[in-house]
């Protein structure tokens, strides 16, 4: 005899996503009042891509924090909507090992970030339904870009139930973050396309837009393996690792995407050449992003000045805190404002991207990647 498939958990995480997102929800009506269409979605897009950027911050907390296994389950933890319908369960596994990844404390932090997931997905729903609604005054472009908004956030609910299943598998983990981060560029596509902010760039400075967004993917990426292997503290001096300018590595099983937290592809335990080559891949990806910006800021600065100085800040504290982690042996606020920054360098980018590609001017000698089209 089988067993019918309990969705009690998810049904109620959604009412309570629901009832947690009108509460932005309600001071969004109140603040739009007697704009036009396009004003109001962009406001709440506005709104919803705040939350989301907090989102992915709360999330490397939840991380950071060793808090992303605190409910061993998913949608529920242990089958409740809070820690507070599952205390004997996980008093009993706290008990069992007091410094273990099931504890009240970190029981809670996950699924406050699974509320916050469930409000932001909330609305989400919302922006849709209004695209749809007002799809004559915006266009068929806005409504193609809210549904695609729709389903990559769905696509990161999947992530991060695979997060909780498969036990932080390090490769499950990074696409999570990833996922994050491209929940952000496409609110902001629909942000930046409700009002566009032309902005004239030669062919050139725009090529350098594109190959400035290649660097930053791929760097967020070698971040990423970092921050879900724990490579972060297997060098503790800069800008040397391990008092060497080239320690022992193992690119090979550091780079094997496939495989357990801590283990090679075979199941042995991950060495620590291994974990050093994950590191200083970073650290290299670090060299060669900061070569671009640096150009890009050049170009940038007497066409956008504010725009080549922001870019710069950005840029500065992504090094600041990136070195910190290492030095200070991985303080939590500078991990948390590392993750902030590669978000806010995205955002960035991707915003020049699109105000370059609004400019007629621009158009017929387009050489970036378009993302706003």
């Amino acid at each position: 005899m089988t067993t019918g498939v309990d969705w009690s958990p998810i049904l109620q995480l959604l009412l309570l996503g629901l009832a947690l997102g009108c509460l932005p929800l309600l001071v969004w009506v109140a603040r739009s009042r007697g704009r036009t269409a396009p004003q109001r979605l962009r406001a709440l897009l506005l709104l919803t891509l705040f939350l989301s950027f907090d989102l992915v911050v709360f999330g490397a907390f939840t991380r950071l924090s060793d808090s992303g296994l605190g409910c061993p389950d998913w949608p529920g933890c242990y089958g409740e909507l809070s820690p507070l319908g599952a205390r004997a369960e996980i008093a009993a596994e706290q008990a069992e090992r007091p410094h273990g990844p099931v504890t009240h404390g970190k029981a809670w932090v996950e699924m406050v970030h699974r509320y916050w997931a469930s409000a932001v997905g909330f609305l989400i729903v919302v922006s849709v339904l209004l695209a749809w609604r007002w799809r004559r005054e915006l266009g068929a472009r806005a409504w193609q870009l809210a549904l695609l908004t729709l389903g990559w956030v769905l696509l990161q609910g999947a992530f991060g139930a695979l997060t909780v299943t498969m036990k932080l598998f390090p490769a499950i983990v990074t696409l999570h973050l990833l996922g994050g981060l491209g929940l952000l560029v496409c609110l902001l596509l629909q942000v930046e396309r409700l009002r566009p902010q032309p902005l004239a760039l030669p062919p050139a400075v725009r090529a350098g837009l594109g190959l400035a967004l290649l660097a930053l993917l791929l760097q967020i990426m070698l971040g990423g393996w970092v921050s879900t292997n724990y490579a972060v503290l297997v060098c503790r001096d800069f800008p040397t690792c391990q008092q060497s300018w080239w320690p022992e590595m193992d690119f090979a099983a550091g780079f094997t995407l496939w495989r357990a937290l801590g283990q090679t592809g075979d199941g042995a335990w991950l060495g620590l050449p291994a974990l050093t080559a994950i590191h200083m891949a970073h650290r290299l990806g670090a060299l060669l992003l900061s070569a671009v910006l640096l150009v890009l800021v050049r170009a940038l600065w007497s066409r956008a000045p504010g725009h080549a100085r922001a870019l710069l800040a950005l840029l500065a504290l992504q090094l600041l805190s990136g070195v910190s982690n290492v030095v200070l042996g991985w303080p939590l606020l500078a991990a948390l404002t590392h993750t902030a920054g590669a978000a806010g360098l995205t955002l960035m980018l991707v915003s020049l991207a699109c105000r370059a590609q609004a400019a007629p001017q621009a158009r017929p000698q387009a050489a970036g990647i378009e993302v706003c089209a």
